[in-house]
């Protein structure tokens, strides 16, 4: 089967670097997906799942905003953070939604409005992996 090469990097550390058989990932203009072979570009991420399929397995990831640059068989993927579906605490994600949500609404002249929209984008992507992926009944395929 054909296969490109992909990293996901984030300030911190690499989250995967390995072999995929195929990508999406949540470009600003709309969802776009990767398969071996695909045409040089570089565009925008938008907060929400990425997702890459190896040999082995499916990973689903919830993303903060960055860059995805596709280069001959290579993607490289920067981004200010990445969560795996499996370390993703619903609760925890639930609370930063509406810490952002109270933030917003108070009318403090300090309010930072970008970071506080930016907090909301990524705890919203992070729960509707979460809604999305683990929130199936019994012999429902994950997609």
């Amino acid at each position: 089967m054909a296969s490109f090469n992909l990293e996901i990097i984030t300030a911190e550390q690499t989250i995967f670097s390995g072999q995929v058989s195929s990508l999406t990932a949540p470009a600003t203009d709309g969802e776009i997906g990767v398969l071996p072979r695909h045409a040089s570009i570089l565009t925008l991420l938008k907060p929400g799942e990425l997702k890459y399929s190896t040999p082995e397995t499916q990973q689903h990831l919830a993303v903060s905003g960055g860059f995805l640059e596709v280069n001959a068989d290579k993607v490289v993927i920067l981004v200010d953070s990445a969560e795996r579906l499996e370390d993703i605490d619903e609760d925890r994600a639930q609370l930063a939604i509406q810490r952002a949500k109270d933030r917003l609404s108070e009318k403090s002249t300090d309010l930072d409005l970008e970071r506080a929209l930016g907090s909301l984008r990524r705890a919203s992507a992070r729960l509707d992996l979460v809604r999305k992926r683990r929130h199936r009944g019994p012999g429902v395929p994950q997609a």
